[in-house]
């Protein structure tokens, strides 16, 4: 194989691996399906170290390392999927390298996001049903639902002007207590403790607990540590949110 298609080869699984890591997909995941692309390029043996921050990649019997920075991720299991299905159609031999590395530049540059309101409206809904599922009332329903949904929303722009994520969840877990407490002394509200559970589950980081779990449970000690020391973060900053306002009110 010439240096330009090596080239090529170790471009396609950089590629596909910076898409998936940016998308939350578990470190085992990457790696595998860098692993398949390049076998299937001309059964070559491909060599990466793959973390949250990095990705470094190689092919077994060449000099060539490429590497690119991790500073973006996000949750986008449609992004995962997709590019397990493009793999699977290269290795199938339905599309050549070129087309699989053109289907990746391209899913690179999508930009596809739920409306805002669609997310708030999901949050409510989310924080509505958990309330009832753990046995609340149904006259809390409405007031659940509305303090989900502008927990959430204070969460996401607090994210956006801060860029601080910890302490995004720590004021919205703040102002779900004070709402939770405020209301039901007011008598809108029956049992603060369900409503307060309800709407903080839209900012519980089941994602990251799940990933880290399965990282560590494939081998990948490093990736799974470092997942589940955010999770617990996250969790953390939560918990601290609301124990603050019990502790103030």
């Amino acid at each position: 194989m010439s240096d330009i298609a090596i080239e090529k080869v170790l471009e396609t699984c950089l590629l596909a691996g910076k898409i998936m890591l940016e998308s939350d997909a578990e470190m085992y995941r990457v790696e595998d399906t860098m692993s398949r692309i390049a076998l299937a390029s001309g059964n070559y043996q491909l060599v990466s170290y793959v973390t949250q921050t990095g990705l470094f990649v190689g092919l077994d019997g060449t000099s060539t390392i490429r590497m690119v920075q991790i500073v973006n991720r996000s949750i986008d299991l449609e992004k995962v999927s997709n590019i397990n299905q493009f793999s699977r159609e290269y290795v199938a031999g339905k599309i050549t390298l070129e087309e699989l590395l053109q289907h990746l530049k391209v899913l690179e540059q999508e930009k596809k996001f739920f409306p805002l309101w669609l997310r708030f409206v999901s949050a409510a809904v989310v924080s509505g049903t958990i309330m009832i599922l753990f046995g609340g009332v149904w006259s809390d329903l409405l007031l659940t639902c509305a303090i989900g949904g502008l927990g959430y929303m204070l969460y996401y722009f607090s994210l956006k002007i801060l860029r601080i994520k910890f302490l995004s969840e720590f004021l919205a877990a703040l102002f779900i207590g004070c709402a939770a407490l405020l209301s039901t002394k007011a008598g809108l509200g029956v049992n603060q403790d369900m409503i307060i559970i309800g709407c903080v589950m839209p900012l519980v980081p089941g994602v990251q607990m799940t990933n880290a779990l399965r990282d560590l449970l494939a081998g990948h000690y490093l990736s799974g540590v470092s997942r589940g020391t955010e999770a617990m973060m996250t969790s953390c900053m939560i918990g601290f949110g609301i124990a603050f306002v019990f502790q103030l009110l």
